[in-house]
C-alpha cells in the first residue's frame, strides 16, 4: 500500500527555476555546521530563516557523511532525528522536508513522521531496503553517486572515465530502484560532488554538467562549502567558502539545473533571483 502525504511533492515552479535545498545538519561532526544546531530552538530559528529567505526544501541530516565520519547506526540516527523532524513539521506544516539518510529504517520513520523526500548519498547501494520504503511512500528520491563509505571514500577516486563511470553508476542505481517499484517520475540524480572525487574531478563534473541532463532526470548539485572550493580559494574554514560556492550556483542557473543544496540560503536565493532572470528568461 502506498502512503502519500497531503503536500505536493515538488517545489513551486519546479524545473522553471533553480530551486534551493537548505542544509540543516543535526550532527556534532558535520564538516561545516557540526554542532551548530543542537537544540530545538536553534533548529526552528534556522528553518524560519530559511523559509523567510526563499528555501524550497529543508534537508535534515542526523548522520554525517563527511570523509572520516563515524556511523552511529540507524537506531541512534532515528533518536537524533525524530524530535527535530516532528517539531519542524508541527511548526511549518507546508514546507517540504527531505531527510539525508542511507538507512531504510531511518527513512521509514522519517516518512511516517512528516518527511517528504529521501536523499540517499548511496542511492540505495548501502541499504537496498530503502528502495522498498521509497516505493511504499511514493516520495521523491535523490540518487547520488558515491563509492564506499565515509571511512574509505577518499581512496576510491580512480576512474577509467569519470563522467561515463558516474553516469553508468547512476543508471544502474536507477534501474535497481525501478525494479523495486520506485516511481521513475520521483527520481532525482546527484552526481555526488565531493564523494570519492578530488578537486579536479569535481571541476570536471561541473564542466560537463550537461552530460547528466541528457537522461531527463532532475539534477541536484551539492557543492556548498566543500573542500575542493577551499582548495581553490586556499580557505580552510568551510564557513568562509560561501562566495566560492555561489560561482557554482550561478553555473547551475545558467545550465538549467533543477536544484542546489546549500548551507547559506539567503545569499544563494539572491544570486539565483538574478541568475535565473538572466539565463532562464531570455526573449
Amino acid at each position: 500500500m502506498q502512503i502519500i502525504n497531503n503536500r505536493y511533492p515538488w517545489p513551486d515552479n519546479w524545473g522553471q527555476k533553480t530551486s534551493i535545498m537548505g542544509i540543516i545538519n543535526l550532527t556534532p561532526d558535520s564538516f561545516s555546521d557540526g554542532g551548530d544546531f543542537c537544540t530545538i530552538d536553534k533548529v526552528l530559528n534556522q528553518v524560519n530563516h530559511f523559509v523567510s529567505n526563499g528555501v524550497d526544501v529543508i534537508d535534515l541530516g542526523a548522520q554525517s557523511t563527511r570523509p572520516g565520519a563515524l556511523e552511529i547506526g540507524a537506531k541512534n540516527e532515528i533518536k537524533r532525528l525524530l524530535p527535530y523532524l516532528k517539531k519542524i513539521r508541527s511548526a511549518f506544516p507546508n514546507i517540504l522536508i527531505s531527510v539525508d539518510t542511507f538507512n531504510s529504517e531511518v527513512a521509514h520513520e522519517a516518512l511516517l513522521n512528516g518527511a517528504d523526500w529521501i536523499n540517499d548519498v548511496s542511492g540505495g547501494r548501502r541499504d537496498n531496503e530503502i528502495l522498498d520504503v521509497v516505493s511504499e511512500f511514493n516520495c521523491p528520491f535523490v540518487i547520488t553517486h558515491s563509492r564506499g563509505n565515509s571511512q574509505n571514500m577518499n581512496s576510491l577516486n580512480n576512474y577509467d572515465d569519470l563522467i561515463v563511470n558516474i553516469i553508468d553508476s547512476l543508471e544502474n542505481l536507477t534501474i535497481n530502484a525501478q525494479r523495486k517499484n520506485v516511481n521513475k517520475d520521483k527520481i532525482i540524480w546527484d552526481p555526488g560532488i565531493g564523494f570519492s572525487k578530488d578537486t579536479n574531478q569535481n571541476l570536471e563534473i561541473l564542466r560537463n554538467i550537461d552530460s547528466f541532463k541528457k537522461f531527463k532526470f532532475p539534477i541536484l548539485i551539492g557543492a556548498s562549502r566543500k573542500r575542493f572550493i577551499g582548495e581553490i580559494l586556499n580557505e580552510a574554514n568551510p564557513k568562509e567558502r560561501d562566495i566560492g560556492s555561489l560561482a557554482i550556483t550561478c553555473l547551475c542557473a545558467q545550465t538549467n539545473i533543477h536544484m542546489v543544496r546549500v548551507h547559506n540560503v539567503k545569499i544563494n536565493n539572491q544570486v539565483l533571483k538574478v541568475s535565473d532572470e538572466i539565463f532562464r528568461k531570455k526573449n
